[in-house]
């Protein structure tokens, strides 16, 4: 008998194994084993089986684990086999029909349409036979599966007979139906037994201690010796060696990789590559009126090479779908990476990126010299990315598009938390488990601990703790859950299922069983539908700017050359501009001093480490503080656009064609080449690149070190497709920001919603420009920020419990009311039913009636009485007589007392997360007689400069040192930002009393700076 294992389920099924390949592998080798089924209760894992096994010279045989449903409501277990590439097609068909079905199980009457080269196990001794052990059953099966198909299983977990065996042989023999031994294995280890129970808990979501815990645990499902197996079935050999002969009768296995390119549909008597022809040019014509040699003869390449690499149908679906997207008016992005290359892409509006205005090279996208699939990303605003992913599945048809599945894995930190959770720690030993694991220190959960004395010596004092570690070492790294990528979308012209398993996603579109890798592998096309934030930022703008100016508002017509654009990222005045946010990159700019859009670019592609190392040297030859000199003059051509450096992949490309007069596809793949640092494909290359430049009369010294400066370089060089397409975007929010600053800001400040240090840090900038920021109204505010007369009125949807439903009622009495001028006017025209507590308190802490001319503490106490006035003169919402009844009410304001200032500011910032009327600290300033720095200040002093500041204690860590003494990490805020702020035992010691949250304080101490962030060493702590 040759030595199998027929019913694995490994860790990629969601915590319904844990077996993990790299682990059972090695093990099957070490054992003899000479074939092994996968039996999980999806696809999941199976492409990476089968690659693992085929390594260690093992068969991997596919198979499934169906949930079969015979009647309404009673489910078995059957375990099926490809036999061959007919069954593994079935394979992907069952798993599918079953995953996109709300239970998750396959009906009866569905197996026969999939039966056709599969073999099917029906494991009698499972628990989900229980009552079903019978002819009658049997006789379904095999009416469902052919009776050659179908083969009894008897298991003998542990060498345990079940108790109602023999019947069973019975049934089997009195069916002709062949018995095979099954042994199931859902982790590798007989001690492993423990940690698969701790994964059930984390999968099903209950603790270990609970008494009504759900019966999970599966004895004996580990994956046994050939020793064992041979003694639990002493009696039975046959019927292991009728196990063996079944998996090795499997031959069904992954089809070899080929292309499955999408169609697009096209009339009769068209082809899609005359199609593709008819549109770039049409399009090339509305791009550029007057067409010269260059961009034909550049065309007319592209498209050759696109049409023989047998890609036309593919830029017809993407321009397509972008056509659409333009139409339904969802933003699109300009391009992005190397796409932006394409001239095609640009004559079908793909991208908007001239790439013969930027020399950019297509090569660098499509290389007929590196048969690859094309990637052309699109960027789309991501409040809408959704419509255009269901469009494409509406026109090419639902069972041909799919997005794809990411795996969420127990992650070091991840894993120990969720055993804790299980093994139902406390929220103390929870907060410490977690702090003390430092995932960027250690890549496993072993390591972590090894590192940390604390956590050792926390693990040594309770063996339950051990246990703990013992069974998060044995789940870490595998996959918990899964959900959709951020962008992958795959296209097919036959139906997926075909090629790849499917399940049910969201928003009515497919999901692939299989990850990114996976599905490329099968050799279906992944097409990346991104949702980019700065488009939605960019589309509110927009909106804006039309609905308060009027006409159209298009970014394509923004010009490159305006200079108080240039002038912001100059001034490294770049809050809210994508990509430009950093410190270092205002920096950056500051240093460079941008004149020209291609400078803007150039930062983009220099601040990357390693390439930022040049950005001094840029910035000296840029503006004439250095001069310098090339190895060759060739080079000028190339290399004066970024100084003499070699910031770009395809300046690489244009030296090789120029100095050694390679082909472009050539210089693509020496690009590639000498990225990769392998010193013998150097060696070759060197070779390869001198003696073509010495042929073509170059001295043989200049081509050597012409081509050390391209090695040099290599790891260096970005894409500068992707540099200009990208920068396109920056340099439209910085124009918008520049020149519409007040609609800029009304944008931003929805996206920085919740993050209390971002909105004061726009608020203050936008108030230097000059900018106001009026208070929400219930008169004059919209859900969003607008702006109102160059300044911004806050939105209603800004105070926290306004929710879109109150919002629309509001908007609607605000349609058929005159402007209210009180309390009691505002719950008339909502509604008693609307104007509750719960609606209105926010409102007038955020100071949305302010208007009314009552203060907000009056205004808190009339809500009671302006809410019985509304139930008076409208009882039920329609009342008739309620304008007669208005006009003799006489409704009074409820006396309210006096607020404290700081009780109404710290109302603005509970339902609006800012200080809106002004910040704590301000009012303490102005108190007190000595000038204090502002806390953005101090990130222009120097490390051990001494320092006063007064703020809001926001935020308290307090820690122990490795000695144990106390010590504490604060956030201190004022009116100009946020600083962190270190206090030290002794300090701590000193200061304690005075740590509270919310406390104003005044703090004394030193500018220091760690991992290059300016923090405060503090002396002293003094409240105020």
């Amino acid at each position: 008998m040759a030595l199998v294992y027929p019913q694995v389920i490994t860790g990629a099924d969601l915590l319904h194994g844990i077996i993990k390949l790299d682990q059972l592998a090695p093990l099957l080798k070490r054992r003899g084993a000479v074939a092994v089924g996968i039996v999980n209760s999806k696809m999941y894992g199976v492409r990476s089986f089968c690659k693992v096994m085929e390594k260690y010279g093992i068969k991997p045989v596919i198979g499934l684990s169906i949930e079969l449903l015979i009647d309404d409501d009673r489910t078995v277990l059957l375990y099926a086999y490809a036999k061959d590439d007919i069954g593994y097609s079935n394979l992907l068909k069952i798993s599918s029909a079953s995953s996109t079905r709300e239970t998750e199980t396959l009906p009866l009457k569905w197996l026969k349409a999939y039966s056709a080269g599969c073999i099917f196990i029906c494991p009698m001794t499972d628990d989900s036979y229980e009552g079903l052990r019978n002819v009658d059953l049997i006789r379904l099966l095999t009416n469902s599966c052919g009776e050659e198909s179908l083969y009894i299983g008897v298991g003998r977990p542990g060498g345990i007979r079940h108790h109602e065996e023999y019947a069973i042989v019975e049934m089997a023999e009195a069916a002709h139906l062949t018995i095979t031994a099954i042994q199931e294995s859902r982790y590798l280890h007989k001690e492993d037994e423990f940690a698969f129970e701790v994964a059930s808990a984390i999968r099903l979501g209950y603790k270990l201690n609970d008494p009504s815990k759900p019966q999970t645990r599966k004895e004996n499902a580990y994956v046994p010796a050939e020793e064992e197996l041979k003694d639990w079935f002493s009696d039975r050999p046959e019927w292991l060696s009728n196990m063996s002969e079944m998996l090795l009768s499997c031959n069904g296995g992954l089809p070899p990789a080929q292309f499955i390119l999408p169609k697009f549909p096209v009339a009769e008597g068209m082809t899609a590559e005359k199609l593709l022809k008819s549109n770039c040019q049409a399009g090339l014509k509305r791009r550029i009126p007057f067409i010269d040699e260059r961009y034909e003869k550049r065309l007319e390449k592209e498209i050759g090479i696109i049409c023989e690499m047998g890609f036309a149908d593919y830029f017809l679906i993407v321009e397509d779908f972008i056509r659409f997207a333009r139409e339904q008016g969802i933003l699109t992005g300009p391009g992005r990476g190397s796409s932006a290359g394409s001239l095609v892409a640009y004559a079908l509006h793909i991208t908007d990126v001239d790439p013969i205005r930027y020399n950019l090279i297509f090569e660098r996208f499509l290389n007929p010299g590196r048969i690859t699939m094309p990637d052309i990303d699109v960027d789309f605003a991501d409040h809408r990315r959704s419509e255009v992913i269901e469009y494409v599945a509406r026109k090419y048809g639902k069972g041909h598009v799919a997005q794809i599945i990411t795996f969420g894995t127990l992650s070091t930190k991840s894993v120990a938390r969720n055993v804790a959770r299980v093994f139902d720690f406390t929220n103390e030993e929870m907060a410490f488990v977690s702090n003390a694991i430092r995932e960027e220190h250690a890549r496993s959960l072993e390591e972590a601990v090894n590192k940390s004395k604390p956590l050792q010596q926390w693990i040594a004092i309770d063996p339950i703790r051990e246990k703990w570690l013992h069974a998060a070492k044995a789940l870490e790294g595998l996959p918990r859950n899964a959900s959709t990528h951020a962008a992958g979308v795959v296209l097919s012209p036959t139906p997926l299922v075909n090629t790849v398993p499917l399940q049910n996603g969201g928003e009515d579109i497919y999901l692939t069983q299989w990850a990114m890798g996976d599905v490329e592998e099968s050799g279906l096309l992944k097409m990346d539908f991104l949702g980019l934030r700065n488009l939605t930022l960019m589309d509110r703008i927009k909106s804006m700017i039309e609905h308060d100016k009027g006409g159209t508002f298009r970014y394509d017509n923004i010009p490159l050359n305006d200079d108080k654009t240039l002038e912001l990222f100059r001034a490294g005045d770049t809050t809210g501009i994508f990509q430009f946010e950093s410190a270092g990159m205002r920096d950056a700019l500051r240093l460079i001093k941008p004149d020209k859009f291609e400078d803007v670019y150039a930062a983009t592609a220099l601040y990357r480490p390693g390439p930022m190392e040049n950005i001094p040297l840029y910035s000296k030859r840029k503006n004439a503080h250095e001069r310098f000199t090339y190895l060759h003059p060739e080079l000028e051509p190339i290399l004066k656009e970024t100084e003499g450096i070699i910031v770009y992949q395809e300046q690489i490309m244009q030296i090789a064609v120029r100095i050694a007069g390679f082909s472009l596809s050539e210089a693509d793949l020496l690009r590639r080449a000498v990225s990769k640092k392998k010193r013998e494909i150097l060696h070759e290359e060197r070779i390869h690149f001198v003696q073509s430049a010495v042929r073509r009369n170059f001295p043989e010294k200049v081509a050597a070190d012409i081509y050390d400066l391209i090695v040099k370089f290599a790891d260096y060089g970005f894409p500068k497709s992707h540099a200009v397409a990208y920068s396109y975007i920056s340099y439209q929010l910085a124009y918008v920001k520049a020149n519409e600053p007040a609609y800029f800001y009304a944008a931003l400040l929805s996206t920085a919603a919740g993050n209390q240090e971002k909105m004061m840090e726009m608020i203050r900038e936008a108030k230097e420009k000059g900018i106001q920021i009026l208070p929400p109204s219930v008169n004059k505010s919209k859900y969003m920020h607008i702006v109102e007369n160059g300044h911004i009125r806050l939105g209603l949807g800004a105070i926290k419990g306004i929710t879109p439903t109150f919002y629309n009622v509001l908007k609607e009495a605000r349609r058929i009311s005159k402007p209210w001028t009180s309390l009691f006017d505002f719950a008339v025209a909502i509604g008693g039913d609307h104007f509750t507590e719960k609606n209105i308190i926010p409102l007038v802490k955020a100071g949305a009636l302010d208007e009314f001319g009552e203060s907000r503490a009056v205004l808190l106490a009339s809500i009671d009485a302006a809410r019985n006035h509304a139930l008076f003169v409208r009882p039920e919402g329609d009342d008739l007589l309620h304008e007669v009844i208005y006009s003799v009410a006489n409704p009074k304001y409820s006396p309210g007392g006096t607020m404290k200032r700081l009780t109404l500011l710290e109302n603005e910032r509970e339902v609006l997360g800012f200080y809106l009327s002004e910040h704590p600290a301000v009012e303490m300033k102005r108190r007190m007689q000595e000038r204090y720095l502002a806390l953005s200040e101090v990130d222009k002093m120097n490390d051990r400069t001494f320092v006063k500041v007064v703020g809001l204690l926001i935020d308290i860590k307090r820690i122990r040192t490795k000695k144990g003494e106390a010590m504490a990490f604060v956030t201190l805020q004022d009116e100009t930002g946020e600083k962190s702020c270190t206090i030290f035992p002794k300090q701590y010691a000193a200061n304690n009393v005075h740590l509270q949250e919310l406390n104003l304080v005044m703090i004394e101490g030193t500018v220091e700076r760690r991992r290059g962030q300016p923090q405060i060493v503090v002396q002293s702590v003094k409240e105020v």
